[in-house]
């Protein structure tokens, strides 16, 4: 199946000059999303792992279909302020301004084996964080998955070492 077929381009969002890829045509095709689901879980199917982490939003969506199916545990990551417990926080830059993440310092015990998941992967920022929050939490990050790569964008760059598997490269 041609997944690329379910992602939409939306110009000037969120900002002008910004090409958004919209995945929510994937999400609503039943086929297409246990599809990407599928890849991905085949990609990583023999390392072990213990839980996925996934970024908000998106990676909410794609890391909990992933967890359901691989039989493992979901580790939210998400914008700050967002999560009721004791947090780490780790700040980064987007293509057009800032933000940070955070996680709840218990979600991960030491040498756990973890996969990032998220939906894009643009600057790499948001997932470098990401990362950076699990590693400082004693995490054996196994691999970072994305369902697209904006490739012009260098972002799997600043991730350089790690086992990176993109579903979609534009």
């Amino acid at each position: 199946m041609d997944l690329g077929k379910f992602i939409r381009d939306i110009p000037d969002f969120p900002k002008k000059g910004i090409l958004f890829k919209d995945i929510t045509p994937l999400l609503g095709d039943s086929k297409g999303f246990t599809e990407a689901v599928d890849k991905i879980a085949d990609h990583f199917k023999d390392k072990k792992i213990d839980r996925i982490a996934g970024i908000e939003s998106r990676g909410f969506i794609l890391g909990s279909a992933l967890a359901l199916r691989m039989g493992v545990g979901f580790i939210p990551i998400r914008k700050p302020g967002k999560l009721p417990y004791k947090t780490r926080r780790c700040e980064y830059k987007l293509e057009y301004g800032s933000d940070a993440v955070e996680i709840h310092e218990d979600a991960v015990r030491k040498n756990q084996r973890i996969l990032l998941v998220d939906d894009v992967i643009a600057t790499g920022g948001t997932a470098v964080a990401a990362k950076t929050l699990l590693r400082d939490l004693g995490a054996d990050l196994v691999g970072i998955a994305f369902l697209v790569e904006l490739k012009e964008l260098k972002g799997c760059e600043k991730l350089a070492g790690e086992n990176i598997y993109s579903v979609l490269s534009y």
